[in-house]
């Protein structure tokens, strides 16, 4: 069979219904990770749905316990061809966030797929359980085709990223050996546009942490004591805006990214962020000035106000309030230290007054980015638009965050990422769904990933022993 033939039979496994039925058994396995009920659901998705599809093509499977003896399992699988053949890691989760099933509008709730026109709507389409069985139902067309893949393949399949991969770091580093690859190659997360593929080269790290101002036992009325107590209230908002200001421009320099390197401003110049019906209208005047929307998002750190309270919004009364406190949350490049996050903002706070205002410690995941001039990128680059005939999008990094800092420093991967779903596709909330012609268009694509990888086996970088 030649490469097209492997690639119209890919669609065609789609227009046949099989795909959608492979799915719709693992949507309808209730893998809510946030659910402290859900181990037996996380352990049958493994045990009794990822491990029989992936021995049926040739993969042996072991089921760990999550090393923090609380979480969800984990699973490896591997199918050996050769010694001499590169080996590609695929991650995926088969968790999903909480199905808030009565705030569902559309198909038939977050646990039946349902085809509505173009989209197929059921928790988990997006993320990840759709974007998973892409890659495994792509593995399986060139398995079929050629009777060999011409590579080594491992999967890596958690059940707890929904929830911060509670275990992974700690189950790749006592597991390197079993893990050990040449490659990352994985889909999570949106393309930048719908009608455009993507890669993504590693993901901007975030760090949460909180301020809080506590300046007296109790609320005092605003009548008698107005004018004479601090409130902390505005001492707080007036803080955060000396750590960033009103148009969200960091002002801490130890928060500033270094600058943006040139092979990733060149592989931004061209990248529209937003547009697609249901996007959010992009602010132009709003971040670091001199910088695209591409490189803001992308290639910049931001510092935002998650959440922020002092009083009782919801039965304000006349009274100064005693406390105030503010969620911050900061998305941050490669190259910006966070190891002393914390003392840098006391430091930055007390230099402008506000000295009285206590800073947790944060909770950090890492920025990771591979080179965009990586033989690994051009490869993916390459096959992608010979299979689909456009030239995707290279994001050096994900805007948003996931645990390739994992893949990246502990198993020491490059890691390229191809999503397969879009912004709007209401991942994290009620009416979940992929799209049909996404969903097409990565399976022709990811066969011929892979069966381009087979072939240029013996070209593609290897790591040194």
């Amino acid at each position: 069979m030649t490469r097209a033939a492997a690639l119209q039979a890919a669609v065609e496994h789609f227009d046949s219904g099989a795909f959608g039925r492979d799915l719709a058994r693992r949507v309808a396995i209730r893998t809510e990770s946030q659910d402290p009920t859900s181990g037996p659901a996380l352990q049958t998705y493994l045990e009794g749905e990822m491990a029989p599809t992936l021995a049926a093509l040739g993969f042996i499977c072991s089921l760990h316990a999550n090393p923090d003896g609380r979480h969800g399992p984990l699973m490896i699988a591997t199918r050996h061809e050769g010694d001499h053949l590169p080996t590609v890691l695929i991650y995926g989760h088969g968790d999903v966030i909480r199905g808030q099933d009565a705030s569902w509008t559309r198909g038939q709730g977050p646990w039946t797929l349902t085809q509505d026109g173009e989209r197929l709507y059921g928790r988990g389409t997006a993320d990840n359980k759709g974007q998973h069985s892409i890659n495994i139902a792509a593995l399986a067309q060139v398995l079929k085709a050629r009777g060999n893949l011409g590579f080594n393949v491992k999967w890596l399949v958690e059940t707890g990223e929904e929830t911060g991969s509670p275990g992974l770091a700690d189950f790749c580093t006592t597991q390197r050996e079993a893990l050990s690859a040449d490659v990352l190659i994985a889909s999570d997360g949106p393309r930048l546009r719908r009608d455009r593929p993507t890669v993504f080269l590693g993901s901007r790290g975030v760090a949460n942490f909180e301020l809080t101002l506590k300046l007296r036992e109790g609320a005092h009325h605003s009548g008698n004591w107005g004018g004479l107590l601090k409130n902390p209230g505005t001492v707080l908002a007036n803080a955060i805006a000396c750590l960033v200001d009103g148009r969200g421009v960091i002002r801490v320099p130890a928060l500033r990214p270094p600058p943006i390197p040139a092979n990733v401003r060149a592989a931004l110049a061209s990248l529209q962020f937003g547009g697609d019906p249901g996007d959010p209208e992009v602010d132009a005047e709003w971040g670091e000035p001199g910088l695209s929307p591409a490189e803001r998002v992308i290639a910049w750190n931001t510092l935002e106000v998650l959440a922020m309270i002092t009083g009782n919004p919801a039965f304000p009364v006349n009274a100064i309030p005693a406390s105030a406190r503010a969620t911050m949350h900061m998305r941050f490049v490669v190259g910006t230290d966070v190891s002393r996050l914390r003392e840098a903002v006391l430091a930055h706070l007390a230099a402008h007054g506000y000295d009285d205002i206590e800073v947790s410690e944060p909770t950090v995941m890492a920025a990771t980015r591979l080179d965009p001039d990586s033989a690994w990128v051009r490869f993916a680059l390459a096959s992608i638009e010979k299979s689909t005939g456009k030239a995707p999008a290279l994001l050096p990094n994900l805007g948003g965050s996931l645990p390739n800092d994992v893949f990246a420093e502990i198993l020491g991967l490059p890691t390229v990422w191809v999503p397969h779903s879009y912004p709007a596709c209401s991942q994290h909330a009620p009416d979940e769904h992929l799209l049909v012609p996404v969903v097409r268009e990565a399976l022709a694509m990811m066969t011929g990933l892979f069966w381009d990888l087979g072939e240029q086996a013996a070209t593609l970088p290897r790591r040194a022993a």
